[in-house]
């Protein structure tokens, strides 16, 4: 047999020896890593850029998705280093899934608390992970993160920022009726009002019958910067409704910003137009050089 084969089984092995070997690449390095959360193990990738600025955990939808590598590594060519991790329930993570996607078993307040105690495991990991302990670490994440990011945050100090994507700043009750009430038609912006939205959101009868999630509880606890991005033509959540939450809270002194793109929809960070991810890698890099700044004054 060939030296060549023999290379290649020795590299085989050594993969299956060491599962937390780290993959280097032209930008950055990939390092899986296993958690603990909750009584069960989640798995996940450590991508580490050349130089870290600052880091972030990944916070998932509401679907069964495993880790966002690939963003993960738009990230980390930005110089953000990301812990991303399969869902509980969802890839190597174990646990169970809770769906289905619509549904009371998804978006009670039960599900988003262990779902906020997964994020919290991971933060804590991924500090462990830092060459660096004073690397500032924040929290990303799309749609039900919305609930779940300010749940996280309100109960550790180790997270100084947060960046939401099409995330809701209303109640989960609220999210529930416009999402019944837009029934999935890309069209219901050109044959409704912001009126006609807004009074549903507010007085339809609900589906369902669960203790709702408020984001504004934790929210009006924390006091670390905040980006919002939304899209206008979103027909997941009602956005005039979250603008107007947060415009509330910015009169009360909090450093929650937001941006508000008229032609797209609810996935604002994997549209083709990258002028939201753009956004939040500067607003990123900006909070933590004040975070850094502040923390050498002291």
């Amino acid at each position: 047999m060939s030296t060549n084969f023999f290379s290649s089984i020795f590299f085989w092995l050594l993969l299956m020896v060491l599962p937390e070997i780290a993959f280097s690449q032209s930008d950055f390095t990939i390092q899986e890593v296993k958690f603990e959360s909750q009584g069960v193990t989640l798995a996940g990738s450590i991508v580490t850029p050349k130089k870290t600025i600052a880091a972030v955990v990944i916070v998932h939808g509401s679907d069964p998705v495993k880790r966002e590598l690939e963003f993960a590594k738009r990230l980390a060519k930005e110089g953000i280093a990301v812990l991303t991790y399969d869902k509980r329930g969802v890839g190597e993570s174990g646990g169970v899934y809770v769906g289905p996607t619509v549904g009371t078993n998804n978006i009670d307040m039960t599900n988003l608390n262990l779902l906020s105690q997964d994020a919290n495991s991971a933060v804590n990991t991924f500090r462990t992970y830092l060459k660096d302990k004073k690397t500032p670490i924040g929290l990303v994440g799309f749609s039900q993160a919305g609930w779940i990011i300010p749940i996280t945050a309100s109960k550790n100090p180790q997270i100084e920022f947060m960046v939401l994507f099409s995330c809701p700043t209303i109640t989960t009750l609220e999210q529930l009726r416009f999402q019944f009430y837009t029934n999935g038609n890309n069209n219901f912006w050109e044959n409704h009002t912001e009126t006609d939205a807004r009074e549903h959101t507010k007085n339809d009868p609900d589906r369902y019958q669960f203790v709702a999630t408020d984001p504004k509880k934790s929210l009006s606890t924390l006091s670390i910067p905040g980006l919002w991005l939304f899209g206008e033509r979103d027909i997941q959540i009602p956005v005039k409704m979250c603008i107007e939450q947060l415009n509330t809270f910015k009169v009360q002194g909090k450093p929650f910003e937001y941006t508000l793109f008229s032609t797209l929809g609810h996935n604002t960070v994997f549209d083709s137009d990258t002028t939201p991810f753009d956004i939040s890698i500067q607003w990123i890099k900006q909070k933590t050089l004040n975070i850094k700044k502040s923390k050498t004054s002291k």
